[in-house]
């Protein structure tokens, strides 16, 4: 193929979209999806067309997991792609088990069979992404099924209409801020007293962050942060799925209160299936007249964990490699191409509708054990009812189980517990009676994070969950600082002996909290700590030599 043809090609495919930098992702999402992967003539093409470097374009595509990269001189990958989910819930549920039986029976020549970070569906594991289709559940039976129906679309999502939302009052509050029936500060006023705070996992009050970004001259910007992408996380999505136009009100709302030139909807890569849902109502609202064509951005992520960190969210949307800022300046004063920029997580404007509707304390009359609210736990692991459930914020781990999770699986024990996932650190069953909430497990060395839940009982293997943990660590830091980059691959090597030198474990983690620059590398090591501070015995009983 000549430059000229793979020009041709790249402009048959983009058509008349805009060659804003901003737009690179999705453009190179355009040519993975039409190719399977991305032609290295097809990004000179890009290059060229967008009148943007070579060695950008390269960078910013080999940054991204979801991007497969492939030069003039190598065969490009089959045609399909088998993406076998290896997070701790799936480790847990047998994914490599699975992953091993499907290279066995499959043709490596036709089918591609590789490893994948977390995919949100933790509830249903082990999981695995045929395509664009996500196959719960898994067996390999279930997946030689769906190959043989050539099942690669996601599946279709039945959500909440627009005529059944507005026939409960949905819409009301936002047409109530646009006709100047509710001032901002009236609804910043509702968000102080109900108390809600930032879900994606730092926890932040909502009401300070709007006062923040209204604190900085115009013009501003509103990003919703879709990318959560903790192992064990999947509230968002179950938000999403279920009803998608609470959460465009509350985004909405949150984007009219900070005057936004413009709203952003960050989604995962791995949520194919309410992208197209999204793409649909949001052209729903335009056709209706509630929101004006164009306002609402939606974008693609590419696989990158760390773009759940604001400020590499926002270096992603602006089509580069999402690694996170230096700060400050924050966000709220320099975001989104330069200007402030309001960052809110799915879960965090979702409430905002039924808040004001409703009254703050319809929202924190909840909570227990001198906490209040309510939380969205994703619960996965050795239960009986994974899942998403809505509970009292400072609810404990045993009462969790006990009266939302059906208990335990039958001949399990409980052992252990993430409370909010990998970076959340890991509890011990004898401190199942902390209450989970923002503030309460600090003294522990954890915290509740996205309060993504993951059980562990007498059963696993808590040398392979601490291993499981950290190459995910590993494979997903962003390189930008060495203290993450080698911290944990450094890490994973010495935890993967039978002999763990403590000192220089503790040593090590230390250095990775006090320099990386980001949360990644800062809380990476609090699953290590929590095992060499809580579970001296159990892994001497896995014959772990414990030396210093």
């Amino acid at each position: 193929m000549t430059q000229a043809d793979a020009l041709e090609r790249v402009n048959r495919l983009l058509g008349d979209a805009p060659n804003q930098r901003d737009l690179l992702l999705e453009h190179l999402h355009c040519l993975q999806d039409h190719l399977g992967y991305l032609y290295l003539p097809d990004l000179r093409a890009l290059a060229e067309r967008m009148n943007l470097p070579m060695a950008e374009v390269y960078e910013t595509a080999s940054f991204y997991a979801h991007f497969t990269l492939v030069r003039e001189d190598e065969t490009p990958p089959p045609a399909i792609t088998i993406r076998v989910c290896d997070s701790l819930s799936c480790q847990l549920a047998g994914a490599e088990a699975l992953s091993q039986a499907l290279k066995q029976q499959l043709d490596p020549e036709a089918v591609r069979v590789i490893h994948a970070p977390c995919m949100g569906r933790c509830d249903q594991a082990p999981v695995l992404e045929l395509g664009h289709y996500h196959l719960e559940q898994a067996t390999p039976e279930k997946a030689l099924s769906a190959l043989a129906v050539q099942q690669f679309d996601p599946a279709p999502i039945e959500a909440q209409s627009l005529q059944d939302y507005q026939a409960e009052g949905g819409y009301a509050l936002w047409q109530a801020c646009r006709t100047g029936q509710h001032s901002v500060d009236e609804l910043i006023g509702v968000l102080e007293q109900s108390g809600l705070r930032g879900l994606g996992g730092a926890g932040f009050p909502t009401f300070k962050k709007w006062q923040f970004v209204r604190a900085e001259a115009g013009p501003r910007y509103c990003v919703i942060n879709a990318d959560e992408g903790e192992p064990g996380t999947f509230k968002d999505r179950y938000y999403l799925e279920h009803q998608p136009h609470r959460f465009l009100e509350g985004a909405l709302v949150s984007s009219w209160a900070v005057e936004a030139e413009a709203l952003y909807i960050y989604l995962r890569d791995e949520y194919p299936g309410i992208h197209r849902l999204l793409t649909s109502v949001i052209a729903e609202l335009e056709a209706a007249g509630l929101v004006a064509p164009g306002y609402i951005h939606l974008r693609r992520g590419a696989g990158a964990y760390i773009c759940g960190e604001e400020s590499a969210l926002i270096e992603s949307l602006e089509g580069k490699p999402g690694k996170p800022r230096h700060r400050p300046p924050f966000v709220a004063q320099k975001g989104l191409f330069g200007r402030p920029t309001l960052v809110n997580n799915v879960e965090t404007v979702y409430w905002i509708p039924s808040i004001v509707s409703q009254g703050a304390q319809s929202f924190a009359a909840h909570g227990r054990h001198g906490r209040s609210g309510l939380r969205s736990f994703s619960v996965s692991g050795r239960v009986n009812k994974p899942g998403v459930h809505l509970a009292p914020a400072g609810i404990t781990l045993q009462e969790l189980i006990d009266e939302y999770c059906g208990g335990l699986l039958p001949g399990h024990r409980l052992l252990a517990y993430l409370p909010g996932g990998a970076s959340g650190g890991i509890l011990p069953a004898s401190k199942a009676h902390l209450p989970l909430d923002f503030d309460t497990l600090q003294a522990e060395g954890c915290f509740i994070g996205s309060a993504a839940v993951i059980v562990l009982s007498d059963q696993d293997d808590l040398q392979q969950v601490a291993r499981n943990l950290m190459t995910f660590f590993r494979d997903e830091s962003c390189g930008q600082c060495t203290p993450c980059r080698v911290g944990t691959d450094k890490m994973l090597s010495l935890i993967s002996r039978q002999e763990w030198d403590v000192n220089q474990l503790q040593r090590l983690s230390q250095v990775m909290m006090d320099a990386s620059i980001c949360g990644l590398g800062q809380a990476a090591p609090n699953p290590v700590l929590g095992l060499l501070r809580d579970f001296q015995s159990e892994l001497s009983a896995a014959n772990i030599i414990l030396r210093g």
